[in-house]
């Protein structure tokens, strides 16, 4: 099975995410090859990004389609999704190496993320960037408690928060990246999300 139709059967979980799995993938690569990562690093960052919302499977539904504020046990439901995520991609061989990226992907540049609160170059560099590109996209999508945000608006709000949430030569790529409209590849999704398959 190819893994962005893994990565849409888990979104057809909640409508609101139709499309993140392959849009973060597209834009995670992007940043990637311009750090200069070979393409065994960018294949590891592929399944990451692509499968980075699998552990939302032990999200109960009640949860993962609320349209309101969730309550503290609610959000430590969600919050369990990075750890159920790594857990089940440990279990696959073929996809045992991407569960650091999955584990960390909402560590904070600062330590005060989750799981773990890892900080800084503790945090898999995979997982630095999938934080920047998976926000970014959110950012930029209709949510059921907000509207999407502009690109210029989401630009600024990763450029606030780099050095305390993101790793900030992370954003500073995204944001050339972004400015120099190298991001802007609707038809590139597809493309890259093609390339990566799960062998079970």
């Amino acid at each position: 099975m190819a893994l962005m139709d893994l990565a849409r059967a888990i979104e057809s979980r909640d409508p609101y995410s139709s499309g993140h799995a392959a849009r973060v993938t597209a834009i995670a690569e992007v940043v990637a090859a311009r750090l200069g990562w070979d393409e065994d690093q960018i294949d590891v960052l592929r399944i990451g990004a692509a499968l980075h919302d699998i552990g939302k499977l032990a999200v109960p539904d009640s949860v993962l389609r609320k349209p309101g504020p969730l309550s503290d046990d609610e959000f430590d439901h969600v919050r369990a999704h990075p750890q159920e995520g790594a857990r089940m991609l440990e279990l696959v061989g073929t996809l045992r190496a991407a569960a650091p990226c999955v584990l960390h992907h909402h560590e904070r540049w600062d330590g005060s993320g989750y799981p773990i609160g890892a900080a800084g170059a503790d945090i898999p560099p995979e997982a630095r960037v999938l934080a920047v590109a998976d926000a970014f996209d959110a950012m930029t999508s209709d949510r059921p408690y907000r509207p999407a945000l502009s690109g210029l608006r989401a630009i600024a709000e990763l450029e606030e928060c780099s050095g305390t949430q993101f790793d900030p030569e992370v954003v500073a790529v995204f944001v050339e990246a972004w400015r120099q409209g190298a991001l802007e590849m609707p038809s590139g999704f597809r493309a890259v999300a093609s390339r990566a398959t799960f062998n079970s």
